[in-house]
């Protein structure tokens, strides 16, 4: 695999971030639809949800999932386990300030789906929302925890 090579900007070299290029390309395609199809096509494809950027790690006895929603309080989130898969939704509204010459936030209608890489213990699932991340904790189920085995002499 080859590795991402360092681009050059105004500010000078960054690293190439490819969920970043995604959402370029993403945003770049939405201007040119509303450019061809006109606002009213796109004002239904604005009703779609998006996804917020999350991290999945694990542990010895638990996955550590921790997702981006800065701005949003935690009675705009709704975190569900079915089994495996994990679902959190909500929505982030749109701070009213006056005049806007930019934006780049995503605004609206979120949902963040993943499903975990083993068994969960659904009834010990916390999540915490400190500082704009949620960080949601599952422990693993007994039956998916690693287990040391003995060996003997024969």
């Amino acid at each position: 695999m080859s590795m991402l090579q360092p681009r050059r900007g105004a500010h000078g070299a960054y690293r190439l971030s490819p969920m970043r290029e995604f959402e370029d390309v993403y945003d770049h395609l939405g201007r040119l639809m509303s450019a061809a199809l006109g606002e009213t096509a796109m004002s239904a494809m604005a009703e779609l949800p998006w996804s917020p950027l999350g991290d999945i790690s694990e542990t010895e006895d638990s996955y550590i999932i921790d997702i981006d929603l800065p701005g949003v309080a935690k009675d705009q989130i709704n975190v569900e386990l079915n089994e495996r898969e994990l679902s959190v939704t909500g929505e982030m509204t749109e701070k009213e300030r006056g005049r806007r010459h930019h934006r780049t936030r995503h605004t609206g209608r979120f949902e963040y789906r993943v499903i975990l890489p083993g068994e969960v213990d659904t009834q010990g699932v916390s999540a915490q929302l400190d500082d704009g991340v949620l960080m949601i904790t599952a422990p693993k189920a007994a039956a998916a925890k690693p287990r040391h085995v003995e060996i003997s002499s024969g």
